[in-house]
């Protein structure tokens, strides 16, 4: 620890008396180097806090380090720095040691702050580095009782010393000022102390405390809170804690979760806490500026009902607790999902329906009939009202735009996945593209992928002819970015029309009719040698287009299909310097098919056939990509939000902190403490005045003699001043009290 420069020392205690390991271990922890050697761990520690995100699921840091480097990291507490047992017991230590160096060196501190060391030898005044010495007109006793006169109207404390010397009287005048100097070291000293203890009775050391002495464990199970067994609860009588409380609205609970490593504890309160309403206001950019809660304390002891309002950074206290507004989530919010098949052909096993869930809950579906049915559980993850995207460019977008800070840019991250390299700057057009509901698919070994669908189509595009979207997103976990399925909604906002193309496509017998009317339409009446060729090629592309029929089986890989079953068609079959050409020739075949297709679907449900126009050809270009990428789609349905009822969850975070103003006394302590010993200056003044005429000890005092009065009533001074601190402004200082003290001309 830092200590007074008079004492300056790496040492500590040392005690006279004892064994030599008591000796040995006392001088270790009250020494100078131990105490640094504590600080510097602890500050590498909050660094790791700082830049490690603290308490995420395990799968988060096995996926960012790789399983061995993630379980050696959590065997040593990284993900939990400030709760671990090892930055406890350096805290511990660091009290310790710092309590221990403040007991060494505050006799030493207490001791300089009375003395004056009016005991200076005159002679060792000649040795200071701002010294002078002048002949004054008054006897030594007037001049000292005059200069420590002055000096105590100066704010310095002053002491007067007679002596007897060989020319007489003599007198030496002893001050001292900015003793706060070193009081400072003691304030801040006791800061870090206290500091340290605050952090110790706030943090998890009593918690564990109560594990160890009162056979508390962590409780890793699942289920309702009320039947949670009592030794995985915290007495309402707990000292300190803090810990998430959840409600939703409508509701009232009583009882927190204090996150563990590896599971939970229950923390019991006096109170029950329910929320009539949950209030948040956004900015335009879809950011939540306004968290609120109108919520009634429900009083355990007296039955009293306290109604409150709890805001970020306003929090409401009652008996001793704390009750913070922490953060907002979805409170059991009810939906309607519309299943849409998008497995065709031979694999088409289901077909459309509804389903109702609750986010937070669970339904189970069969995917077939017989023994080779699929089972999966729908998991439905949350719900999102608002989501707010940039579509200005992805030069002023930023992972911060959208309703909830945790989700990813829509447009950025669609766009990524577009194959364009090029990059610019475009100002920002944010617009609120509606609801999406969030869903797991877990098959029966239990491996699941999320799914993020958006309930509304969404305009990627400016250019009034290009279709409104359906975005499927997909990701196979949490660490990976959704990727998107684009379905082009029809006229009328729908799949359907999307829907009846594909399944046409999967049906030999609809393709069969499309080629033939492309075929009509696109051999002139003179030449119908070329009908079978062309009917030839048109049929080979809609079937390489449109995968085989045969469903695959349990080991086999994904067959190729849509554009990617071409590309690979033309690389095996058509030579390298004609592919060009006949690339651009069996696309526009294809294409041309497809629209037959889709009118022929148009016209047996029907509907008006599709215009020839810029509307339909952007709708078609996106189809025939859509298309392309539905084979890959890792789900035989996607399920489509129809409906939901929000219901909104209020996050609370309740805490008892009584370290808390013991913290801020010890940050007073250090902002003091640190004022003291960086803008105090201690200095200390010494003036020794001898009659005149007597003898003198310098080649400057018989100078000074030589310009001062010839008769022996004056007096000789010398003056002379050290400060712990050399400074410009310790010189000006000096001058200024040189003229004022010695009455010696500018």
């Amino acid at each position: 620890m830092t200590v007074p420069s008079h004492a300056v020392s790496t040492h500590g205690l040392r005690l006279k008396a004892g064994s030599h390991a008591l000796r040995s271990t006392v001088e270790l922890l009250s020494s100078m180097r131990f105490s640094i050697s504590l600080l510097t761990v602890i500050c590498i520690a909050s660094v790791i806090g700082t830049v490690l995100k603290q308490q995420e699921p395990i799968g988060n840091y096995v996926n960012q380090f790789g399983p061995f480097w993630a379980q050696v990291f959590g065997a040593v507490s990284l993900y939990t720095v400030y709760s671990a047992w090892w930055f406890m017991l350096i805290l511990a230590f660091l009290v310790v040691s710092t309590s221990l160096c403040i007991s060494r060196n505050t006799p030493k501190i207490l001791a300089d702050l009375n003395q004056l060391k009016e005991n200076i030898r005159e002679q060792s005044l000649q040795a200071f580095g701002h010294r002078a010495q002048a002949a004054l007109v008054e006897g030594p006793e007037a001049a000292a009782r005059r200069i420590g006169q002055t000096l105590v109207q100066g704010g310095w404390k002053v002491k007067l010393q007679q002596r007897t010397t060989s020319g007489g009287e003599g007198w030496m005048v002893a001050a001292k000022a900015g003793a706060a100097n070193k009081l400072g070291y003691i304030a801040a000293h006791s800061a870090i102390v206290l500091v340290c203890v605050g952090g110790l009775l706030d943090g998890d050391l009593i918690v564990r405390a109560q594990m160890w002495l009162n056979n508390k464990s962590i409780y890793t199970g699942g289920g309702l809170i009320a039947d949670v067994p009592a030794q995985h609860r915290l007495s309402e009588r707990n000292p300190t804690f803090r810990a998430n409380l959840l409600v939703a609205e409508g509701t009232q609970s009583s009882t927190a979760i204090l996150n563990q490593p590896g599971g939970v504890l229950l923390q019991d309160l006096p109170f029950a806490v329910e929320l009539k309403k949950f209030i948040v206001e956004y900015y335009s950019t879809g950011m939540p500026k306004l968290f609120a809660s109108d919520i009634v304390i429900h009083d355990k002891a007296t039955g009293e009902k306290i109604p409150a309002r709890v805001e970020v950074n306003h929090p409401v206290r009652h008996k001793g607790i704390e009750i913070y507004q922490s953060s907002f989530d979805d409170g059991g919010s009810s939906v309607t999902l519309k299943a849409v098949p998008l497995a065709v052909g031979s694999q088409a096993t289901s077909k459309a329906f509804e389903i109702q869930g609750t986010i937070g809950g669970s339904s189970k579906l069969t995917n077939g009939q017989g023994e080779g049915a699929e089972k999966m559980t729908l998991e439905y993850t949350a719900l999102r009202v608002i989501n707010v995207e940039n579509f200005g460019g992805t030069g002023s977008m930023g992972a911060g735009s959208g309703a909830d800070v945790r989700k990813v840019d829509l447009r950025q991250s669609l766009d990524a996945r577009l194959g364009a390299a090029n990059k610019t700057r475009e100002k920002k057009e944010l617009r609120n593209v509606g609801p999406s509901v969030t869903y797991k698919l877990r098959d029966a070994s239990g491996q699941a992928r999320e799914f993020h669908n958006y309930m509304l189509p969404v305009k990627m595009d400016a250019a009034e002819s290009s279709p409104a979207l359906f975005l499927l997103g997909v990701r196979e976990n949490p660490a990976e970015p959704f990727q998107y399925l684009r379905i082009p909604a029809d006229e009328q906002g729908s799949m359907e029309g999307f829907l009846r193309l594909r399944r046409a496509l999967a049906d030999p017998a609809q393709r069969d009719l499309a080629v033939k009317r492309y075929v009509r339409q696109a051999i002139a009446a003179d030449r119908p040698d070329l009908a079978a060729q062309l009917s030839a090629s048109a049929s080979r592309a809609l079937a390489l287009f449109a995968g085989p029929d045969q469903p695959v089986s349990g080991g086999q890989t994904r067959p190729l299909a849509g554009l990617q079953a071409i590309s690979d068609f033309m690389e095996a079959n058509v030579p390298e310097d004609e592919r060009n050409r006949a690339g651009e020739v069996l696309v526009r075949i294809l294409n041309g098919v497809l629209f037959e297709l889709a009118q022929l679907t148009r016209e047996q449900s029907g509907l008006q056939p599709l215009l020839r126009d810029d509307t339909t050809q952007a709708f078609m270009a996106q189809a025939v990509l859509s298309l392309s990428d539905a084979h890959y789609y890792p789900a035989p349905m996607a399920f489509e939000l129809k409906d939901f009822t929000q219901l909104q969850a209020s996050v609370f975070q309740v805490a008892r902190t009584p370290g808390k103003n013991i913290v801020y006394l010890g940050c007073a302590l250090l902002i003091l403490g640190i004022f003291a010993m960086l803008y105090v200056r201690e200095r200390r003044l010494w003036v020794w005045l001898a009659p005149a005429g007597g003898a003198a000890d310098s080649e400057e005092s018989r100078t000074a003699l030589e310009k001062g009065p010839e008769s022996g009533a004056g007096s000789q001074a010398t003056m002379a001043m050290s400060t712990n601190r050399q400074t410009m402004d310790g010189g000006k200082e000096f001058e200024m009290l040189k003229i004022k003290l010695l009455q010696v001309p500018r």
